[in-house]
């Protein structure tokens, strides 16, 4: 840390997944001063042309201040070197995970392995670095509002202490990381923070994900499914507000306290999916309801006010124009998505089965 308390290193788990690929670019344009080590083990959802952009501007024949390692949260002697370079990371931004529902609901193993194991591995590789080498240090670990369960329609929104009830094995793995999380910091003293953010959307999104599916089926004129009556309620942020939010919870967050992030949109997934469409000029006609997928949470909504009140981040995008702007990015690059859904392994299918 600079005398500022600002990090001169970053270690960035699953830096080339969607949140995480847009939270490297975005700490690399922002601050000049810092260093980021993207670990990312390159799973289905881990694509290193989201991040082909930050290698040629930030990495060895730029800035270089950037730098990409294939790695694995689950290996004890691959965390403990990448902790060690640029000098000794003295931030981790820990993004990498299995995250996808339906896959987890298909494989739950791998949601434990990853998420649970993987997450004890990197803490111990932590505490094992800062043992050796002690200096000042921050972890951020990055979960969902799915941890908290499902709320009723007049139910107030989720705060920091509201109880966790995962119902899906992949909210199960999170609320588990998290209080693996919590339990070193209350046993060890180990300085790390818990973020909670609502569903995030922008560019790079994995094309199985809501948003992106739709568009890029709709862009094809292919059925949209739609699960169950899709009044399921989410709540929408803007990826590089949540990259934003969460470079502010490690520069200024309380160490052991929990920071919900969401972006004050509360929309249902037909809705949602009626917007996209009216942006696009496609007709509604496409829209096919599908069956409900098991253990489906009826609504989310987060309460932002610790953050805003303590740290003062509040979302920046207007949901209307974030969402255009989302569209006119997938528009673009058509390319990159349909490579992306090329070496998928058919994962956008299971919204139709």
């Amino acid at each position: 840390m600079t005398a500022a308390g600002r990090p001169r290193a970053v270690l960035v788990t699953g830096g080339a997944g969607f949140i995480g690929s847009n939270l490297v670019r975005w700490i690399l344009e922002q601050d000049a001063s810092v260093r980021v080590v993207n670990f990312d083990l390159l799973t289905y959802a881990g694509n290193l042309e989201s991040v082909e952009d930050v290698e040629q501007r930030f990495g060895p024949e730029g800035e270089r201040r950037y730098r990409f390692v294939h790695g694995d949260i689950r290996d004890f002697s691959q965390v403990a070197a990448a902790l060690r370079l640029e000098g000794g990371a003295d931030a981790v931004l820990h993004l990498a995970a299995e995250s996808h529902v339906d896959r987890s609901i298909m494989g739950p193993g791998i949601f434990i392995d990853t998420n649970v194991r993987g997450t004890l591995v990197l803490l111990e590789a932590c505490r094992a670095e800062l043992d050796a080498r002690p200096r000042p240090f921050r972890f951020v670990h990055v979960s969902t509002d799915e941890v908290y369960g499902s709320l009723g329609p007049a139910d107030p929104p989720f705060t920091e202490t509201t109880a966790l009830a995962p119902n899906s094995p992949y909210s199960a793995s999170k609320a588990g990381s998290d209080l693996l999380v919590r339990s070193y910091i209350g046993t060890f003293g180990f300085p790390a923070i818990i973020t909670r953010c609502s569903n995030n959307y922008g560019p790079y999104q994995f094309p199985a994900n809501l948003i992106p599916l739709m568009i890029t089926r709709a862009v094809q004129d292919q059925p949209l499914p739609v699960y169950g009556d899709g009044m399921n309620v989410r709540d929408w942020l803007y990826v590089a507000d949540h990259a934003e939010a969460l470079w502010t919870v490690l520069l200024r967050g309380r160490i052991g306290s929990v920071y919900n992030i969401g972006g004050e949109n509360q929309v249902p997934n037909l809705e949602m999916v009626r917007r996209l469409l009216a942006l696009l000029g496609k007709p509604e006609s496409l829209i096919t309801f599908v069956k409900d997928r098991p253990g489906h949470d009826r609504r989310y909504a987060m309460d932002t006010g610790l953050i805003q009140a303590e740290l003062g981040w509040r979302p920046r995008h207007d949901f209307v124009n974030g969402l255009e702007e989302t569209v006119h990015w997938y528009l673009a690059n058509e390319s990159w998505w349909r490579r992306v859904l090329s070496d998928a392994y058919g994962i956008a299918e299971m919204y139709l089965s």
